[in-house]
């Protein structure tokens, strides 16, 4: 059912008050603000890669070598910002499931799912020698070996 042309003048004053409130909780609704700065953060991480490529082949080939190391920094400094980018990018477009709405606001019907954790278990507690830890089998196999051989 269509809303009515008050409830959609309402519902836009709504959300521009929403939006001078707390613009950064307007544009988590939203959702592709946040992906569009993703986005961004990546390209230019990739741009400023490429300038660490160049800055560190400029140390080598001048052999200055605090100018490669400064060209190596950046290159890893940069990658590291888009991998982070890029898994935010994979995050935003895959976790919120929405329904849409024409202002570009929406419904979010779920958050961050949790992701189910098996609990350790100490190695004490079990038993037989294929379930111990990995200190242990080793032990064993020492243990085994020096009996085996008649000591030392």
């Amino acid at each position: 059912m269509p809303l009515s042309e008050e409830e959609l003048r309402l519902l836009e004053q709504m959300e521009r008050a929403l939006v001078e409130e707390d613009p950064k909780f307007a544009s988590t609704l939203r959702g592709t603000t946040l992906r569009r700065t993703a986005r961004r953060r990546a390209i230019l991480a990739g741009v400023v890669f490429v300038v660490g490529i160049v800055v560190l082949m400029t140390g080598v080939i001048s052999q200055v070598i605090p100018l490669g190391i400064v060209g190596f920094v950046i290159m890893l400094v940069s990658a590291t910002v888009s991998l982070t980018a890029i898994r935010g990018q994979a995050a935003a477009t895959a976790e919120p499931r929405a329904t849409g709405h024409p202002s570009g606001f929406a419904v979010i019907d779920g958050g961050r799912g949790a992701r189910l954790r098996r609990p350790r278990r100490s190695g004490a507690g079990r038993s037989g020698q294929s379930h111990g830890s990995f200190m242990e089998r080793l032990e064993e196999r020492w243990r085994r070996r020096r009996d085996q051989n008649g000591g030392f």
